[in-house]
């Protein structure tokens, strides 16, 4: 168990704990890091983190907490992390958590004013008789309650409880599936993703050119960009059938396949390809794994399309927000609030690779004229916005309790 000395805030500040089950690549992490690295500069709260785990097995890799950007970025905010547990956690396996783990985590819980649990795992923590009242705001960030897990239960049993103050859906198709489960509408607040807009951005053509030329592409190449975790809802061997399609139509075509598990050294991955592209092994130096990488502004504004392929669980995908903010096409399955989020931006496919393809090269062909629609919407998507709408739930919640 790792010890962490507790960070004092200003007697002014409120103080506010986020609760992850762990740091590994993944939207929901990106994002949260980014609410709270946010809020903390903000001045008026004061923000740390706890981590059930300190590594995570993930996505055919271990994922050390430091390694990983969100930690980076939140350490290099001035919000302090700690974790509980330094055996690996990951997907289908919750370690069991010591009576010492759970001390550590209450007496973190009863420093703060609010806390924040992205997504529902880690409220088996605060559901544990004994823990502190203080009250929680629940991140969630899926459209699929039922599977999770178990993580469901515990949701079901804070609210029960009257532990869960708010919960965070970050789109509608979110609020929708948890009300149709049996939570109740009024906890129910959709705050809707945003990035940073500073970062995420067009690249102007020379530099688009010198971009392309560093990931090795040719440049009038038709260059797709898939950007996901190697997960069974992202329905990878749909994108390489796919792929397979457009590559074979498009002869300058290329696609780059970017995340955790994108790499060559995933040997699911590798069957996935051997068997889609089977009779077809000339298209695959066209095919590229580019694994996990911390330039993917570069990436986006280097290609012409951003795809997406899901078939559960997503909703409201950040990679299709993040591309387009870098003038990247989107193009997606219809899942979760994705087909609102492309709406006069992009495209939305039935789950066919024929149709997919197809799109993929209507999406390349209208890039130029779809640029302009495309800058039009980033206030609709700015970080700046989301970031607000959190503080302004977190206070909220903060003097609710202190009236009661």
């Amino acid at each position: 168990m790792l010890l962490v000395r507790g960070h004092v805030a200003g007697p002014d500040k409120l103080r506010v704990l986020s609760l992850y089950e762990g740091f590994f690549a993944g939207g929901a992490r990106v994002l949260h890091s980014a609410v709270v690295a946010g809020l903390q500069a903000g001045g008026a709260q004061q923000h740390s983190v706890l981590s059930i785990h300190r590594a995570m097995r993930r996505e055919t890799m271990v994922q050390k907490m430091e390694n990983d950007s969100s930690y980076q970025l939140l350490r290099g905010a001035g919000v302090p992390v700690s974790s509980l547990i330094r055996r690996f956690g990951g997907t289908g396996h919750l370690v069991a958590i010591s009576a010492a783990a759970h001390a550590t985590a209450a007496r973190h819980a009863a420093r703060a004013d609010v806390i924040l649990s992205l997504k529902e795992q880690p409220l088996r923590l605060i559901n544990q008789v004994g823990f502190p009242r203080t009250p929680v705001i629940a991140c969630l960030h899926r459209s699929d309650p039922e599977n999770q897990q178990g993580a469901l239960d515990e949701l079901r049993t804070a609210v029960a409880d009257g532990r869960i103050a708010a919960i965070v859906c970050c789109a509608e198709s979110t609020r929708a599936a948890y009300q149709a489960a049996g939570i109740p509408g009024s906890l129910l607040h959709v705050i809707p993703n945003g990035v940073d807009l500073e970062r995420f951005r067009p690249a102007p053509g020379r530099v688009r050119g010198a971009l392309r030329r560093s990931l090795a592409l040719p440049a009038r190449a038709k260059v797709i960009a898939f950007a996901a975790r190697y997960d069974g809802m992202k329905n990878v061997p749909l994108f390489l059938a796919a792929a397979r399609v457009f590559l074979t139509r498009e002869r300058t075509g290329h696609v780059l396949m970017c995340g955790a598990g994108m790499n060559a050294d995933n040997a699911d991955l590798r069957r996935d390809i051997e068997t889609c592209f089977a009779g077809a092994s000339a298209l695959l130096p066209r095919l590229r794994l580019l694994g996990l990488r911390p330039d993917m502004p570069s990436v986006y504004a280097a290609a012409d399309v951003v795809a997406l392929t899901s078939r559960v669980g997503e909703a409201a995908p950040l990679c299709l927000i993040e591309g387009a903010m870098c003038g990247a096409v989107p193009v997606t399955t219809d899942v979760g609030d994705a087909a609102d989020i492309v709406a006069g931006l992009g495209f939305v496919t039935p789950p066919d690779p024929e149709a997919i393809a197809t799109a993929w090269t209507a999406a390349a062909d209208r890039r130029a004229e779809l640029a302009p629609v495309l800058a039009a919407s980033r206030e609709r998507f700015s970080q700046t916005r989301m970031i607000a709408a959190y503080a302004g739930l977190i206070t909220m919640i903060r003097a609710s309790s202190m009236s009661v």
